[in-house]
C-alpha cells in the first residue's frame, strides 16, 4: 500500500523529450501489475517517433498536444484519454502556450523504447 502526493515524487528530464520531465508515481515495486507515471511537456516541448515494447495507457490532465500514433494524427486536451499499442509508433507535440500534463500507465513488463528518427519538437 503506498499513499503519497504528487509533489513528493522527484521529476527527472525525458532523455530523448524536449523540455519534458516525468515522475513515476507509481512503480513496479509498488503495484504489482502496472507502473503509473505522470509526464509534463513544456511549451515548445515533445517526444521524438518512438515505439516501445509494451502498451501505454494515457489521461490527459491539462494542455494540449498533437500526437502522432501510427500514420494517424490527434490532438488532444484535458479530459482525453488515449490508447497506444505495443510496439506502435507515437509521438508527441505540445501545441498550446501551458504545460501539456498526462498520466502514463503501463504493464510491469521489460519496455525497450527505440527512437525512430531525431526531430526537433
Amino acid at each position: 500500500m503506498s499513499v503519497k502526493h504528487v509533489s513528493d515524487v522527484d521529476a527527472t528530464l525525458v532523455p530523448s523529450g524536449v523540455k519534458t520531465t516525468r515522475q513515476v508515481l507509481i512503480s513496479a515495486e509498488e503495484g504489482p501489475h502496472f507502473a503509473m507515471r505522470r509526464f509534463v511537456m513544456e511549451p515548445g516541448g515533445g517526444m521524438p517517433r518512438h515505439t516501445n515494447t509494451v502498451e501505454h495507457e494515457q489521461y490527459v490532465l491539462g494542455g494540449a498536444a498533437r500526437i502522432g500514433i501510427g500514420e494517424e494524427v490527434f490532438e488532444v486536451k484535458k479530459g482525453d484519454v488515449i490508447y497506444i499499442p505495443a510496439n506502435v509508433p507515437h509521438w508527441y507535440q505540445n501545441i498550446a502556450n501551458e504545460p501539456f500534463e498526462f498520466l502514463c500507465i503501463i504493464p510491469n513488463l521489460p519496455d525497450t523504447t527505440t527512437i525512430l528518427e531525431e526531430t526537433s519538437c
